[in-house]
């Protein structure tokens, strides 16, 4: 479990392909305080440690396709830099939100607005049943936000939501590399899913 804190900024320094997988090479300042089988959120998704180089500070997960498919993964290349989270410790504190590090689907950065003092990053994603709240919680790229608005995708087909950042998460995530039309990964709040997964089911009953 994560709670959308971000610990530190990797950059990806290779993808091998091994069959279907893709295995990727990161280098980030805490690579060398990894181990083998753990897992850490890259970008909001949760990979598991299968090797690590402490002399280059670096370690190495592994995809599979159907990650690949879900997540923005496919887009990543050579110097790519990615939010990095390792799980939450049985003591530690939930700075963020709960996180599962499961990628729901994908969004769409369509406007960023530069409000002297913070930025307001604008997100567009197809309808799939996931939905946002004003003043709920997302994650997106791994970083624990608060939607500031929210539109249903009931008539479009899509949803949208926007987020404030401050120069702090500007600055210590990927978000001052965020682009319009970059694609973004999203993993809605767990509370929201399974109050929607209640009220079906009773809605159903009736």
């Amino acid at each position: 479990m994560f709670t959308g804190i971000i610990e530190e900024i990797g950059t990806l320094i290779s993808i091998k392909k091994e069959g279907t997988n893709q295995i990727f090479e990161i280098e980030s300042a805490i690579s060398n305080e990894l181990k083998v089988d753990q897992s850490v959120a890259h970008n909001g998704v949760c990979l598991t440690v299968t090797e690590v180089d402490k002399n280059k500070n670096r370690h190495f997960v592994t995809a599979i396709e159907e990650t690949l498919q879900k997540t923005d993964l496919g887009n990543w290349a050579a110097g790519s830099k990615l939010n990095l989270e390792r799980c939450m410790p049985a003591n530690g504190r939930f700075d963020g939100h709960i996180v599962q590090g499961h990628v729901d689907q994908t969004a769409t950065c369509v406007k960023i607005v530069d409000e002297n003092g913070s930025w307001r990053f604008y997100f567009e994603y197809e309808d799939k049943g996931n939905f946002t709240v004003e003043k709920g919680s997302i994650c997106t790229n791994g970083v624990s936000l608060t939607v500031v608005d929210s539109e249903s995708g009931s008539e479009t087909k899509k949803g949208s939501f926007s987020v404030a950042i401050i120069p702090y998460t500007y600055q210590h995530t990927n978000y001052h590399k965020l682009k319009v039309g970059d694609t973004i990964n999203l993993e809605f709040d767990i509370v929201g899913k399974y109050m929607k997964l209640l009220f079906e089911k009773h809605m159903n009953k009736n």
